[in-house]
């Protein structure tokens, strides 16, 4: 019982002064990223399918490995008197179902499902595309911004630039193993994949808050009506047109996002991968 007390005082570790914005913590997180990225893209961009599955599915347990100790950090209360008495209560505002942890269930589509079944084959593109573009703008805003999601507790500030790291790597990775067929026809596809998740964040929305505490937060996505919006710009909307308008107004203005990401990596990879591009055509000419 010692050694378990031990282990969760370890992971409740906290900073003499909270991490800042482009500070040491932020910076060294910023470049090990960026290392990764290019390495993976480097290293990885022509490898076979069963080995960008095993990438996505390491970068998946990874990410569910660190989710699993913030539930336990934000809802397990330690009584350093006598561990005995410490109490267990579940903090619903922390359940997994917001834009940026959406890869918890979909990168494991992404890994396991089969494109000999063409429904399966088009719901793994559909997942492919939506982390390149969706999951890697949160990923990607966090980073820039990660003000909101800095606290004291080390292991937090840690599993916060893993989770939100991967979401960029694997981004900026899928986009680029994916460069041949990088298609605009089928940017359709992530927008699809935003539209279920956002349908279930709603539906998450409407009946959990029921099954909880009265007066336990649960706002998943942001865009319950039972609360207040909190996200940057989006909140001033939120209080500013009726809850009717205001959820048109998220999805897409989040769709228009994802678009622009989507031509974003589309333009670049075509800049960068051009000779390859025009290699390709030359050998199907001739």
């Amino acid at each position: 019982m010692l050694d378990f007390y031990n282990f969760l005082s370890w992971l409740s570790g906290t900073f003499d002064e909270e991490p800042g914005n482009y500070g040491w913590f932020h910076l060294m997180f910023v470049a090990i990223v960026v290392v990764l990225t290019f390495l993976v893209c480097h290293f990885f961009k022509d490898a076979k399918d069963k080995t960008y599955r095993r990438i996505v599915l390491i970068t998946w347990l990874v990410i569910v490995l660190f989710e699993v100790y913030k539930e336990i950090i934000f809802s397990f209360h330690i009584n350093e008197e006598d561990i005995l008495k410490s109490t267990w209560g579940y903090q619903w505002y922390a359940f997994p179902y917001q834009l940026c942890s959406t890869p918890l269930y979909v990168l494991p589509l992404i890994a396991f499902l089969p494109d000999s079944n063409k429904v399966c084959y088009w719901i793994r593109r559909a997942c492919m595309f939506y982390t390149a573009t969706f999951a890697f703008f949160g990923g990607l805003v966090v980073y820039i911004y990660p003000n909101d999601v800095f606290i004291e507790t080390i292991g937090i500030c840690i599993q916060t630039m893993v989770h939100h790291g991967s979401q960029v790597l694997l981004g900026i990775y899928t986009a680029v193993y994916m460069r041949k067929s990088f298609k605009i026809k089928e940017a359709w596809t992530a927008v699809c994949a935003f539209a279920v998740l956002s349908g279930i964040a709603i539906l998450l929305n409407e009946t959990v808050i029921h099954l909880i505490p009265e007066g336990t937060t649960f706002n998943m996505f942001y865009i319950s009506r039972h609360f207040d919006c909190t996200l940057p710009i989006l909140c001033d909307v939120y209080k500013a047109v009726p809850y009717a308008l205001f959820l048109p107004i998220y999805l897409l203005g989040f769709t228009l996002v994802g678009a622009i990401i989507f031509f974003s990596e589309y333009g670049i990879i075509h800049l960068v991968y051009h000779k390859e591009f025009a290699k390709a055509k030359e050998n199907e000419a001739n």
